[in-house]
């Protein structure tokens, strides 16, 4: 099934904190007490007598992969005592290193989902704003993530807001930031996805088991998951529509789709292009610079939108009306809010300026997504 218009509305509830124990840790049932024990033995007899069969490996590795994700659960405690964006910076050093574990059990056939022709193993994302320069996608997607968005990225490297930025209310699942795009730049992240392409190119030709006769492209352009690119404007820049072509042009030949953000609360004037007038001028834009680019058989990458949760009933209905005007590939529901609802509001850390994201945005966007669908008639997959 093609999907050629906003057919694709992505759920987010906030910024994860720390890539740590992001499946289900139980154990099958076929490993009991007396299994656990009869695999002991077994992998002694392997050792002992000769090489161990592959299916007794496949089994040994699933159950270490269930037994690692659990024993993160420990160094959770630890993260929570350090600063919040230090504990971010270590996240991702950590993912970029391949320090974090890595999902061997495979998702139920169930869960996969095929969407612009790009299969997705499961439905369930890393959101933009984690991994912002690129640098920890492969350990993510190895976490088990279907997808992982990079990003917001913008042209020219930039600081972002003065620190500090990140502020928890672990009370409540919530966090408060106001980084401001703090970015290397396309330049950096060009150079880390161009090199991870080039890996993924490189072990799909020494590879003689994939089928080029199959029409669902399995996996994505960075591995066997999927890579959204999120791309920003400069704080400074006068030229929104002009930081927005130059993310195409030189990032969008790594992406299996791209993400314009128009929606962070932390980047002054930047939420003014969600307006009928400037969002269907800037879509435009967007649009003819992708489309102008050489592109193989599989065709440009999707392009989404990334709004607010912050909008009337009015503006959710410009919205819809561009998107489905110009035909977009799908929109993604939601950034963070700057409402502060019940009970977020009682602390004191609810005075900081910046977009609240966790479990406090899930019935605002959650209502935002409703209206979305109902305005536009289309299937959604939630995040």
């Amino acid at each position: 099934m093609k999907h050629n218009m906003a057919q694709l509305l992505v759920k987010e509830t906030g910024m994860a904190e720390a890539p740590l124990a992001t499946k289900s840790t139980t154990k099958p049932q076929c490993f009991t007490e007396l299994n656990q024990r009869w695999l002991f033995e077994q992998l002694i007899i392997g050792f002992v007598i000769g090489p161990v069969s592959d299916d007794l490996l496949d089994v040994c590795e699933t159950f270490y992969s269930g037994w690692l994700f659990s024993a993160t659960k420990l160094v959770n405690p630890f993260f929570a005592l350090l600063d919040a964006e230090v504990a971010h910076r270590l996240a991702v050093s950590a993912a970029a290193r391949g320090w974090v574990p890595t999902e061997k059990r495979p998702d139920p056939t169930i869960l996969g989902l095929e969407v612009w022709g790009r299969r997705f193993s499961n439905p369930i994302g890393l959101a933009a704003g984690f991994d912002k320069n690129a640098e920890a996608v492969e350990g993510l997607l190895g976490l088990g993530f279907g997808f992982v968005e990079v990003g917001s990225v913008t042209p020219v490297p930039q600081e972002g807001n003065p620190k500090p930025r990140i502020f928890r209310l672990p009370q409540e699942g919530a966090i408060i930031n106001r980084c401001g795009f703090n970015s290397e730049g396309i330049v950096a992240v060009a150079k880390r996805l161009g090199a991870q392409h080039g890996k993924r190119k490189l072990d799909e030709t020494s590879s003689t088991s994939s089928s080029s006769s199959d029409e669902v492209k399995h996996g994505g352009k960075a591995g066997p998951g999927i890579l959204g690119v999120n791309l920003g404007k400069n704080k400074t820049s006068e030229d929104a529509t002009a930081d927005y072509v130059q993310g195409v042009h030189t990032l969008s030949q790594y992406a299996d789709y791209l993400v314009i953000n128009i929606s962070s609360p932390n980047t002054p004037g930047l939420r003014q292009l969600q307006g009928r007038k400037q969002l269907k001028d800037l879509v435009k834009k967007v649009q003819a610079a992708r489309d102008e680019m050489q592109w193989g058989e599989e065709g440009p990458p999707p392009l989404l939108v990334k709004i607010a949760p912050d909008l009337s009933k009015q503006d959710l209905e410009d919205i819809a009306a561009v998107a489905l005007a110009l035909r977009l590939d799908g929109l993604i529901i939601s950034n963070t809010t700057i409402a502060r609802p019940e009970p977020v509001n009682r602390y004191p850390v609810a005075e900081e300026a910046g977009g609240l994201s966790g479990k406090p945005l899930f019935i605002l966007s959650t209502s935002i997504l409703k209206e979305i669908y109902v305005l536009t008639k289309v299937c959604y997959l939630s995040r």
